[in-house]
């Protein structure tokens, strides 16, 4: 997401420690490749100004000329700074008092909109709203098709009109619908444009003023970098936008569209899209952000997605297992495929602390194919096999590993490790230590 920036930044912290007290010289040299740093993850230039300027105003104080760990210090402040930059704190989607709530999305065409229109409705449902979704992108017919697949797939009613050609018209006549349905959210899908244009921005500006929403939400894709502020001021000229989903930041985002928008346009980021599937989008927190970028993890994003996806009877169940030296390979196989619900796990172990710069030194990766040889190894594994592996005999490797279309070495390795694990969990007495190791590439 921020790989390239996180290094550049670790690498400007890396250079400032033990060197006890820091001189005026220290700090230039740090700003100059804080400001590099930035300018190449394509944050604008007077943002870059913005940002850097106040870094070294806190940077030159007493605050860190005169601390024992100043490298620290400016960790610090570079955090905060970041974080007030986009935004300072969280922004919910506000709901109106008067149902139904009615979210205008715009956004340029192959920004992922229609998309992000569907994860934005998946995201109310699972916070108890009833949404449903509005179709109005008369240019561009797949749209219209796509939001309606998307919607049976996440169980959110679309209201769609085949042949129509009056985006208008659909969009009040799909407010009248949820009203009589009793849906409390109306997610309205506009057309998009290859780029800026007259017509579309007055037809967004139409159905603006007819169904007039309790908020505009501009899709923006993060990896057009420069790109995204220019769309954001565009559209804020033109429709006053309340507030932006970033799409694509899983992709090859360098975050500059993450660091400007908020700041050039003084609208905020309401959530982030982090991924193709219709889970794949997260509230915006700037202060977590800030986090990834400086490469310290995201540790209550971490916490979030694993109660979204694993109970809490669930997680006791594994618990007393793993204390009681019971855990078995259809214990590790949940567990692995419960990891694998919270999304790619290299974006996963990269909201753990420490884990990415870590990974990067011991030139660690995350390889999601190995995953699917453990995951294909196990599911070739009779019951009696899984619960006790020591049972499984040079035969009966060869017929998984047949049957997994892995190795014999392979499943060895996994059997190897997972008697480790066993070990480790019946000397701790508690679980959490054994899966990296049978994870790691």
């Amino acid at each position: 997401m921020f790989d390239a920036l996180t290094d550049k930044l670790q690498g400007v912290f890396s250079g400032l420690k033990g060197r006890g007290k820091l001189t005026d010289a220290d700090l230039d040299k740090a700003m100059r490749a804080i400001r590099l740093s930035l300018l190449e993850a394509d944050v604008s230039l007077p943002v870059v100004k913005q940002l850097t300027t106040a870094i070294k105003e806190r940077a030159t104080g007493d605050e860190v000329m005169s601390s024992i760990t100043p490298d620290q210090q400016v960790v610090k402040i570079v955090s905060e700074e970041l974080t007030r930059l986009m935004g300072g704190a969280n922004v919910s989607l506000a709901m109106s008092q008067n149902p139904p709530t009615v979210i205008l999305m715009a956004g340029l065409q192959g920004s992922g909109k229609t998309t992000c229109t569907a994860k934005l409705a998946r995201h109310l449902l699972n916070e108890g709203r009833a949404p449903m979704m509005s179709a109005c992108d008369v240019h561009r017919p797949a749209a219209m098709e796509q939001l309606a697949v998307l919607g049976e797939q996440i169980g959110v009613p679309v209201h769609l009109e085949k042949g129509a050609t009056d985006p208008v018209k659909i969009a009040t006549a799909g407010i009248a619908q949820a009203k009589r349905s009793g849906r409390d959210v109306v997610i309205v899908d506009t057309a998009g444009r290859l780029t800026i244009d007259a017509d579309m921005m007055a037809e967004l500006v139409a159905i603006r003023d007819a169904v007039k929403p309790t908020s505009v939400v501009l899709v923006v894709d993060a990896m057009t970098g420069q790109t995204a502020v220019e769309v954001a001021t565009a559209f804020q000229d033109a429709v006053q936008f309340d507030g932006v989903v970033l799409s694509k930041l899983d992709g090859d985002a360098r975050g500059g569209a993450a660091l400007s928008v908020r700041s050039v346009t003084g609208k905020p980021i309401l959530f982030v899209g982090t991924g193709e599937k219709v889970d794949a989008l997260e509230p915006f927190h700037p202060d977590r952000m800030a986090s990834r970028i400086l490469g310290m993890g995201d540790v209550l994003s971490l916490i979030e997605k694993a109660q979204q996806t694993v109970s809490v009877d669930d997680a006791k169940r594994m618990e007393d297992r793993l204390r009681g030296g019971n855990l078995t390979l259809d214990d590790f196989l949940e567990q692995l495929q419960q990891v694998r619900k919270m999304g790619p796990l290299g974006q996963v172990m990269g909201m753990i602390p420490g884990f990415s710069q870590a990974a990067k030194m011991k030139d660690v990766e995350v390889d999601e194919r190995r995953i699917d040889r453990v995951e294909a190894i196990i599911s070739s594994m009779t019951m009696p096999e899984r619960s006790r592996p020591d049972i499984i005999n040079g035969s009966r490797r060869r017929r998984i590993a047949e049957g997994s279309g892995t190795t014999v070495q392979e499943v060895n390795q996994l059997l190897a490790q997972f008697k480790q694990m066993q070990k480790l969990m019946k000397r701790m007495g508690k679980g959490g230590g054994g899966m990296p190791s049978m994870l790691g590439a």
